[in-house]
């Protein structure tokens, strides 16, 4: 028996190859198809023209909307009434002369033509799939004075057999992807209420397997490290282990970027501090260590955490105990550790910036996170995701993406991961009008466009110096970051700037990281 996490991740994935099946096997394509047909058949069998008719299911209609001079014209034709629908109904070939001597529902459809009928032949299209009859063809004069013949019937009769095909594949790809989207909207209902920045969409086989490492472990009391490039989603796999924990998903999830967090400030963030402990100390707060009672304490970026302050840490998760900064009261600590790196903490270790032993208390379990360029199967079902989300947080209408942006997307290297994706999203859907579809000429991936240049929108012949500057800083911080795998000290040596300078720009520029 499949879990219903996992019944819905294979629904995501056939929502992706139903989607790529659409954008591969359009409904212009389709038509063209038929048009083939419509085509053909005179010229096969020496005659002027042909219409192709389609039985409604649901009601006694029947359309003609292809058919040589119809022009996109929709024309409907009664089952009661007509020699179209006396063949539908009866499942029989209709053979008629003299058509041009008597009225009837052919005479109307002539005048909307431009067209006398003197002579035709109408043959069903039975269903490849039941005993029963989806429309007609229907050929018109003859080019003889016998008429239609019996061997124009069995001709005609083998080549609709493969008008049915094409006509059914069509109507089943519509009935699929009606009901993929169906299906989609129903995921995203009885999904978590969560940000987009925690929700997990996936449908490769490598974020399966990652999937399931996190779902093994989720239960169990063990620390687990996680492995993967800036924006691949280190914390989105972070939370699921949480969630799966009966003891800990109703417990506080406190996550902390190691990164982000002044080497003086260290000790006061995880052990919190007394009221006078320091000056500006006007309160008592509680550490991240308190916070996470019960639940989860997720270190991100944890080979960024300054060596001063390491012995001390290893100690309180050793001990399970530490006192506030000014404080002499003991308090004791009960939570699980879920670290992230966007580097190998093996060769932190290595190469002396990370304590051996504190590696292996952290290091029992290692889920490692593919980057979104190893895994395109993700990327569609990601941006649509994504796509809805933005829409209802931007109050707009943007009504999908076209065949060539998906294209885009998927070839696309995405160095920033996950969040470049959402951030070309929310750009693209910036762009878009209400009601419009999103066009390769607004993707800032598009060849002619070099990404990231012109992000906050400098005019050609802007002599901003603020904004030029601004935009300097944000591309040079990005290619450190992408250089360094995310490594905020390496980065700020390769800028000439201090760490925290570096991470004050990063606030200030919104560049995000995991």
């Amino acid at each position: 028996m499949y879990k219903s996490a996992e019944i819905q991740q294979r629904l995501v994935s056939l929502k992706t190859l139903l989607d790529r099946i659409n954008r591969a096997w359009t409904k212009s394509d389709a038509e063209q198809l038929i048009l083939f047909f419509v085509d053909m058949f005179p010229k096969l069998l020496n005659a002027e023209r042909c219409s192709i008719f389609f039985a409604e299911e649901k009601s006694d209609d029947i359309w003609l909307k292809f058919g040589t001079g119809v022009k996109e014209k929709e024309i409907v034709a009664p089952k009661d009434g007509s020699i179209v629908g006396r063949s539908i109904t009866s499942g029989e070939t209709i053979f008629r002369g003299d058509l041009d001597l008597e009225d009837g529902f052919h005479s109307k459809s002539d005048q909307q033509t431009d067209f006398v009928t003197r002579n035709l032949m109408c043959v069903p299209i039975q269903s490849l799939v039941g005993a029963y009859y989806i429309g007609a063809v229907e050929i018109l004069n003859k080019n003889s004075p016998a008429g239609f013949s019996e061997e124009d019937e069995i001709l005609v009769k083998k080549v609709v057999k493969f008008l049915a095909l094409s006509i059914e594949n069509n109507r089943v790809a519509d009935e699929m992807i009606q009901i993929s989207r169906g299906v989609h909207e129903e995921i995203a209902r009885n999904s978590k209420k969560l940000d987009s920045k925690h929700q997990l969409i996936y449908a490769s086989a490598a974020m399966r397997m990652v999937v399931d490492m996190a779902n093994k472990v989720g239960p169990l009391p063990v620390n687990v490290f996680i492995t993967g490039e800036s924006g691949t989603g280190k914390e989105v796999i972070a939370r699921m282990v949480h969630e799966q924990s009966e003891d800990r998903r109703s417990r506080p999830f406190v996550a902390v970027n190691c990164s982000s967090i002044p080497d003086t400030l260290m000790e006061s963030e995880f052990f919190g501090y007394e009221k006078g402990a320091f000056t500006g100390a006007v309160s008592s707060r509680m550490g991240r260590f308190e916070e996470a009672e019960g639940g989860t304490l997720f270190l991100d970026e944890i080979a960024d955490m300054p060596m001063a302050i390491q012995p001390k840490f290893l100690r309180a998760i050793q001990e399970n105990e530490g006192v506030r900064l000014g404080g002499s009261k003991v308090h004791h600590y009960k939570f699980r550790i879920i670290s992230a790196s966007s580097r190998s903490l093996k060769d932190e270790v290595k190469k002396g910036n990370f304590r051996e032993d504190l590696f292996f208390r952290l290091f029992s379990i290692d889920i490692t996170i593919p980057p979104l360029r190893e895994r395109r199967d993700d990327i569609t079902p990601l941006a649509l995701m994504f796509l809805k989300e933005v829409n209802h947080r931007f109050k707009k209408k943007v009504t999908g993406y076209s065949r060539e942006v998906l294209e885009l997307f998927e070839k696309h290297p995405w160095p920033g991961n996950v969040r470049q994706l959402q951030h070309e999203v929310e750009r693209l859907v910036a762009l878009t009008s209400d009601g419009d579809t999103i066009t390769v000429d607004c993707c800032s991936l598009a060849p002619d466009i070099r990404s990231g240049e012109n992000e906050i929108g400098i005019a050609p012949d802007s002599f901003s110096l603020p904004l030029h500057k601004k935009q300097t800083e944000m591309r040079l911080i990005t290619k450190a970051l992408i250089k360094t795998k995310g490594n905020k000290i390496q980065a700020s040596k390769l800028l000439e700037i201090t760490r925290q300078s570096l991470h004050n720009k990063i606030k200030l520029y919104n560049i995000e990281q995991d």
